[in-house]
């Protein structure tokens, strides 16, 4: 098969949606498919093979994200080369918007995917009112599609209910080998000047203000009230909100967007992962501590749901509750028993949701949509 991608957030950019991308080329590419890939230019980066960098500019809020200058022709004129069977737009962003214009206008296949509660970021970013409007755009970008992945069963039962019947679940597992108890590392602890019996608290994620993060350093600081010496606290993620959140605690340890195998490391050299995030579709981090052998402290509300079995594998909290939070943050901290069988259920319940599954079906996916009649493909006619 020829497949394309086209998508707002791509690699050199950190994120889940970038992950989830990257194992979909990784898989289409390991059997023989062709991809070619439609993604935003970065400063510093470089396009890869089958792929078509456009230039772009960081969105005024978060400069982290780049806004492709739309340019529709340079798009058509490079995918009628690849002459794609199956076009996947994973984002509903401006280059998500010109791939779901070129798979209608020539008659392609389209797959979609619903990654990011964009209607709940209008109510974290003070613009609730922007909420219904949203939902309307939302509903009609996917409506086309063949399929629109969701990768939860939260999501896909809401996008159900306003009228997207095609939505299924996938694209929310996890690679258990990466992501492992044996990746833990005494000496990137030692070298923190973290002692062996002190519990590291992590989190991991975009620092922006729809992870919850005013609940994430309350629920912290009060935990280091109580537990003083025998709690160390990680940050592994940037975003707009990084200076105010590590001014607020300069005694957490920060590092920024980790590379994958760093990051394996820091999850399994840690003893308990916090996510107060109430926007999480899927919650991958979520299955990466838990394959990593760590319980999860985690809002109850959103993907959470579907990948942490409160009491088991983790535990749920009311996502405004700092104070729930700490409570349960302490209660792992000081039964180190419960929480080592809780890291054994995590590892368990990630192993249930290994990656390898989902490729499976994923291949099968394309290749049903890939079989569908295909219709018109001229550059002349971009």
């Amino acid at each position: 098969m020829r497949i394309a991608i086209a998508t707002d957030t791509f690699t050199p950019q950190v994120n889940g949606v970038t992950t989830v991308l990257q194992r979909i080329v990784r898989v289409l590419r390991s059997v023989g498919h062709e991809v070619a890939v439609v993604a935003p230019r970065y400063p510093n980066g470089s396009a890869g093979g089958g792929e078509l960098r456009l230039r772009s500019m960081p969105c005024p809020t978060y400069p982290a994200i780049r806004l492709t200058v739309p340019r529709y022709r340079r798009l058509a004129c490079f995918l009628d080369r690849h002459e794609p069977d199956v076009l996947h737009v994973p984002t509903e962003g401006p280059l998500g918007l010109l791939g779901r214009s070129y798979a209608l206008r020539r008659g392609l296949p389209l797959i979609t995917a619903f990654h990011t509660n964009f209607q709940q970021y209008a109510e974290n970013y003070g613009m609730p009112w922007l909420s219904p409007s949203v939902w309307r755009w939302l509903v009609w970008f996917h409506r086309p599609a063949r399929l629109t992945y969701a990768p939860g069963t939260a999501v896909r039962d809401e996008l159900h209910r306003r009228g997207i019947r095609q939505a299924a679940v996938w694209g929310c597992g996890v690679d258990t080998h990466a992501f492992q108890p044996a990746r833990r590392n005494s000496a990137w602890r030692h070298g923190l000047g973290i002692a062996d019996d002190t519990a590291v608290v992590l989190h991991v994620g975009r620092l922006a203000p729809e992870k919850n993060l005013d609940v994430l350093a309350d629920a912290w600081c009060r935990v280091r009230e109580r537990v003083r010496t025998r709690v160390a606290f990680v940050l592994a993620g940037e975003g707009p909100a990084s200076r105010a959140l590590i001014r607020r605690m300069p005694w957490a340890h920060s590092f920024g967007f980790l590379e994958r195998d760093a990051l394996a490391e820091v999850y399994a050299s840690s003893e308990i992962c916090t996510l107060p995030s109430r926007t999480e579709t899927c919650g991958l981090v979520a299955l990466e501590a838990m394959a990593s052998g760590v319980p999860v402290v985690a809002a109850d509300a959103g993907g959470f749901r579907d990948t942490i079995v409160s009491g088991e594998s983790g535990l749920l909290v009311p996502a405004v509750n700092a104070a729930a939070f700490a409570d349960a943050i302490t209660a792992l901290i000081e039964r180190p028993d419960r929480r080592a069988a809780m890291g054994r259920a995590a590892r368990r319940a990630a192993e249930a949701r290994d990656v390898e599954a989902g490729n499976a079906e994923l291949l099968e996916q394309f290749a049903e949509a890939a079989g569908q009649p295909l219709r018109g493909s001229a550059c002349t006619a971009a």
